[in-house]
C-alpha cells in the first residue's frame, strides 16, 4: 500500500524515512516516487511550495518522512572576486535561471549554453553531482508575480 504524505510540518529529530528528491520534483505538490528504502509513495500538497532540504512531511498514517535534495547535475561557478561572481549571477538571472548563491559560489543545472557563456565573463565552471538548493525569489512558494517596476517596451515570457 502506498504511503500518502499529505502535510508539510516542522522539522524533527525523528523521522521515519527520508525522500531525496531533484529540484525538478520538489517543485511539485503532486507526484508519485519511493522513499530510500524503496517504499512507494504519494505526494499530495497544497500548490505553490517548494520542498527543501530538511523539510518534514507528514503521513495520513502519521509518519514523518523528511526530505533531501538530491545530487543533480549541476554547473559551479566558484570565484573569490565578488565583482566578478555578481556578474555572471546578474547574467544567469537575467536569463531567469534558477540559481544557488553561497560563499564565493553560484550554480545551477547544468547547460553547455550557459557555461560557455560564464566562461566567456572570465570564469571556470565545475560540472558535477551536487545537491541543488537554488534561492527562492521568483521560484519560491507563494510567488504572486506582481511586479511594481517598469519593464519598458520589452517582453519576456513567465511560465508558471
Amino acid at each position: 500500500m502506498m504511503l500518502r504524505l499529505v502535510e508539510r510540518v516542522a522539522a524533527a529529530e525523528r523521522v521515519d524515512g527520508v525522500l531525496c528528491l531533484p529540484f525538478d520534483l520538489r517543485q511539485k505538490s503532486r507526484f508519485r516516487t519511493r522513499l530510500t528504502d524503496g517504499t512507494e509513495v504519494g505526494v499530495f500538497l497544497d500548490r505553490g511550495h517548494i520542498l527543501r532540504d530538511g523539510d518534514c512531511l507528514r503521513a495520513e498514517c502519521g509518519r514523518l518522512i523528511r526530505v533531501e535534495a538530491a545530487e543533480e547535475s549541476v554547473s559551479t561557478v566558484r570565484s573569490a572576486d565578488a565583482r566578478q561572481l555578481a556578474r555572471v549571477c546578474y547574467h544567469l538571472g537575467n536569463r531567469h535561471v534558477p540559481l544557488q548563491v553561497g560563499d564565493g559560489f553560484a550554480r545551477y543545472r547544468h547547460d553547455h549554453v550557459l557555461d560557455a557563456m560564464v566562461q566567456g565573463l572570465g570564469l571556470a565552471v565545475v560540472c558535477e553531482e551536487a545537491p541543488f538548493e537554488p534561492e527562492a525569489g521568483a521560484y519560491g512558494g507563494g510567488h504572486s508575480h506582481a511586479h511594481d517596476h517598469d519593464h519598458g517596451s520589452h517582453e519576456h515570457g513567465h511560465h508558471h
